[in-house]
């Protein structure tokens, strides 16, 4: 890591280098075509995915699942998908996602990850905002029927026959295919999509593969954001393979793991940290379209998991399940030992996940990280050390000068894995003069070059003359016996400026009580940092993000509403 610039004063700037990417171990071929043929030329025999089917559980090896990606790229030929354009991906995490994504590059497309979360107003503005030509989609997820949505949105798919959609709402979109249910109108049955390719040559699907460049357009992820309409993510071959090659190295993976996952494969980390992690270890994807948390711990139990990849707030959702006491997990090995799951009475571990990290989906994951079992010392509470091949800034938010170190600012990244834009938005209103890419959170670089992140800078709250990053406050909270899942938020207050308010969720049966909390919290925390309030919500009350995550403008909404229902003295 390279630590260099200083101001005139001498004091040093906040810019931190990386090592070159030149250096960094275990990195393979630069383009998702190259990743896979790789991976399969490797581990060909192995199991690299099952996923469970009325019939049973369905397993593909290596070869098979490249097998399979040919066989989308040459059903993508055919309906004359040229190089760059794009294939919408509208599934859950099933085998099929995974062949889409990868045929879809091997035909020189780029592949767009669209989110079975996604409303019907939501679905419009992506498909649009994307041009996509293909849509490759699972029909019933849930409580929805995507056929019936996308007839809502454009009547013209149900009267139009199969591969001969002309759509005046998406110009671009000619073929739609389903799997998982039988449709109609102008979308084809997977089996009768892939059946299109079958007269196109393998060859020519290895004469596009071979022309992909580490630099080409490779995938489309869309952001999710918290206050506007998601934005598209173009990101290129280079950066994405990149995050799957690296996290089998920042994980500390030892031989092939077996992976658990039932999180949407359309969020740019599930997508790099479970396939990456997987697919570059020779390992198998273990594969739970939704979460049920009895049914994940019988597949956990069942295949053998050694790391399950979930959200804090499943963590939580698998210890309440009835099974929780009754199934062997004793093969589990990269599990977190404060996380929740280490608890459970068959599974022993000392390992240490590298959540000590931060990226964007802008940086398609991780910009900093430590690998994983770094010691606390080494950590010392940061979000990491700054990857090979990036530069990390800490600017002023308003001017964009680059501060003295130690001084909070707006953190500023560039490099390999840098998106090349956002759909629809020039390149120079997006990056600053000299390439950076800023992201809107706050946080500084210490003086051994560590990053620490505090936080959106719309989220720091400022109460009475000083800044509260509810992060900090947030992980005392979640020591708190009987709290679930606790977000700090401020709240608009005449004379603070912003009142500090805690919103909980408690574990089910939990009792909690409002002094208790603020008691435990003076002895933890700085007393302007102590929530003046402390508020309850059940789960279903709090909306979230794509990956996941609190959003914060609703939650302080409803916050203040709260408050100005039942004022607190």
């Amino acid at each position: 890591m390279t630590v260099g610039q200083r101001e005139e004063s001498g004091r040093e700037l906040s810019i931190v280098r990386g090592i070159p990417l030149s250096e960094e171990p275990g990195l393979g071929t630069l383009t998702l075509p190259g990743f896979l043929r790789e991976v399969t030329r490797r581990y060909a025999p192995r199991e690299a995915l099952v996923m469970q089917t009325p019939e049973g559980p369905e397993r593909w090896s290596y070869a098979d699942l490249w097998q399979r990606s040919v066989e989308v790229a040459k059903a993508l030929c055919a309906c004359g998908i040229g190089k760059d354009e794009r294939v919408g991906i509208l599934m859950t995490n099933r085998a099929e996602w995974i062949a889409a994504a990868f045929g879809t590059t091997l035909a020189g497309g780029v592949a767009v990850a669209l989110s079975t979360f996604s409303t019907a107003p939501e679905l419009d503005h992506m498909l649009q905002s994307s041009g996509v030509s293909v849509l490759l989609f699972e029909d019933r997820v849930l409580g929805k029927r995507f056929s019936d949505m996308l007839c809502d949105l454009e009547p013209a798919i149900r009267r139009a026959h199969p591969g001969k959609l002309e759509s005046t709402r998406f110009p671009f979109l000619r073929v739609l295919a389903a799997v998982g249910s039988e449709v109609g109108g102008a979308t084809l049955r997977w089996s009768d999509f892939l059946a299109l390719g079958k007269e196109v040559p393998d060859a020519l699907v290895e004469a596009r593969s071979a022309t992909t460049r580490p630099s080409d357009a490779a995938v489309v992820f869309f952001s999710s954001g918290s206050t506007s309409k998601a934005k598209g993510i173009l990101s290129c071959h280079r950066g994405v393979a990149i995050q799957l090659w690296r996290f089998a190295r920042l994980y500390r993976f030892e031989g092939a793991v077996r992976c658990w996952v039932a999180n949407g494969f359309f969020w740019s980390g599930n997508f790099a940290m479970s396939i990456g992690g997987s697919f570059s270890t020779g390992g198998s994807i273990v594969l739970q379209p939704t979460f049920q948390a009895a049914e994940a711990l019988e597949l956990m139990a069942a295949e053998k998991v050694n790391f399950p990849f979930a959200w804090p707030h499943q963590w939580a959702q698998l210890e309440e399940a009835p099974n929780w006491k009754s199934v062997d997990l004793r093969a589990m090995r990269y599990v977190d030992r404060a996380c929740r799951l280490a608890r459970h009475p068959t599974v022993s571990t000392t390992w240490t996940e590298p959540n000590y990290a931060y990226g964007n989906t802008e940086t398609f994951t991780i910009s900093t990280a430590y690998p994983a079992c770094t010691s606390d010392e080494v950590v010392a509470g940061s979000h990491g050390e700054v990857l090979p091949g990036n530069t990390v800034k800490i600017v002023d938010p308003l001017t964009g000068a680059v501060l003295p170190r130690g001084e909070r600012g707006e953190i500023a990244v560039k490099g390999p894995t840098l998106m090349l834009g956002y759909l629809g938005v020039p390149i120079d209103e997006t990056l600053d003069a000299e390439g950076f890419f800023r992201t809107g959170d706050g946080g500084y670089l210490d003086a051994a070059g560590r990053l620490f992140w505090e936080g959106r800078l719309t989220d720091i709250i400022k109460t009475g003359g000083a800044n509260v990053s509810p992060l900090e406050v947030d992980a005392v909270l979640a020591t708190f016996p009987g709290v679930k899942l606790a977000r700090t938020v401020g709240v608009p207050h005449e004379t603070l400026g912003e009142l500090v308010v805690a919103c909980i969720v408690p574990h089910e049966g939990s009792v909690l009580d409002e002094t208790s909390i603020r008691d435990y919290l003076k002895e933890r925390l700085a007393s302007y940092k102590v929530p003046r309030r402390v508020l309850y919500f059940a789960d279903a009350e709090l909306s979230l993000t794509g990956s996941a995550k609190i959003k914060t403008g609703d939650l302080r909404k409803l916050a203040a509403e709260r408050l100005d229902a039942a004022p607190h003295a």
